[in-house]
């Protein structure tokens, strides 16, 4: 599976997703919309923040060990020097599907991360954004899906 759509294609028909990275910050994480659109969605959806155990009255856990679930895939939305954290992670726990935010700018993009991914056989969306392809997509997501797919930055 090397295309950037069979990648997400795959990610998106997990059933148990955890979202890194989400913020007691209203407003100051992308995770935050993220994990709302999973969940809008019908995913069985984890928010993950070591910091709190409530956000927006969700219950918030602090690492993916800590989830009661076996979850079948990441999104990671940290911060990109806590990306290899988050991988790390998810290969003691046998998650071997991963996604990294990452539209305009860095986002949680780090190529030690993406290489730590590719040596132990994680499946990684290295660019992009769920909420381009999970319905119904906004009129600012189909934006930056075009835009980006223009100019060939959704290829992994």
């Amino acid at each position: 599976m090397n295309s950037y759509t069979e990648k997400v294609n795959s990610f998106l028909n997990c059933k148990n997703i955890a979202v890194s990275g989400v913020s007691r910050k209203v407003g100051t994480s992308v995770g935050n919309p993220i994990y709302k659109k999973f969940k809008e969605a019908g995913y069985n959806v984890f928010q993950v923040n070591p910091k709190t155990d409530n956000i927006e009255g969700d219950v918030c856990f602090p690492n993916l060990k800590s989830i009661p679930a076996k979850i079948d895939a990441v999104m990671i939305c940290t911060n990109p020097n806590e990306s290899i954290n988050v991988v790390k992670e998810c290969k003691e726990l046998g998650i071997d599907t991963v996604w990294f935010h990452k539209t305009i700018g860095g986002g949680s993009y780090s190529a030690e991360a993406v290489e730590f991914c590719r040596k132990n056989e994680i499946s990684a969306i290295e660019s992009g954004c769920p909420m381009m392809h999970v319905g119904p997509v906004d009129f600012g997501h189909k934006c930056i899906h075009f835009t980006l797919n223009l100019f060939g930055k959704l290829k992994n």
